[in-house]
């Protein structure tokens, strides 16, 4: 019976730049496969957000996640095959890490950056929908008004004499 190899990876994988507004959806994609395959992630983050060389898809910007992870060496043709059948990741590179030590690949470990970042824009998005939420109160509120107020003018007024008629001089009644 042969051993199987398991062998310690770098991972760069890159996102659209859409995938920067839902960077925990995106993130959880390299894990799922990563670990679908019996891989162990020893540590992942967001690299970078950067313009891309070259329009790949259609995306001229691109989200980078950097990820160290072991793997078995039979199951790394499966993780490359799903990563080419992913339609969320744009490109990967996968690396054997050998000159890395385990605690050198665990000081790049980002994961706790990662959920602060993704916290802080869904409260951004948060902040944005209520204040476009105010602001389309607000400006109902004050459609509304307007319509009170003109709606309320036109009820207690009394009613105007055409310019033409004010104009013209008042007839005495003929004598007969």
């Amino acid at each position: 019976m042969s051993e199987t190899t398991v062998n310690t990876y770098e991972g760069m994988f890159l996102f659209p730049q859409s995938a920067s507004a839902d960077l925990g959806t995106a993130s959880q994609h390299v894990l799922d496969h990563i670990e679908k395959v019996g891989g162990e992630v020893v540590s992942f983050r967001k690299w970078d957000d950067r313009r891309l060389a070259y329009p790949i898809k259609g995306n001229k910007r691109g989200v980078y996640f950097l990820g160290f992870f072991t793997l078995s060496a039979d199951k790394f043709a499966t993780l490359e095959r799903n990563l080419l059948l992913s339609e969320e990741v744009l490109r990967f590179l996968i690396t054997r890490a050998d000159h890395l030590s385990q605690d050198e690949m665990k000081a790049a470990e980002g994961r706790t950056e990662l959920a602060d970042e993704i916290k802080l824009r869904s409260e951004q998005k948060a902040d944005e929908a209520s204040s476009s939420v105010r602001a389309t109160t607000r400006a109902e509120r004050e459609a509304a008004e307007a319509a009170e107020g003109t709606a309320g003018e036109d009820e207690g007024a009394e009613p105007v004499a055409d310019d033409a008629a004010a104009d013209a001089p008042e007839e005495e009644p003929a004598a007969s």
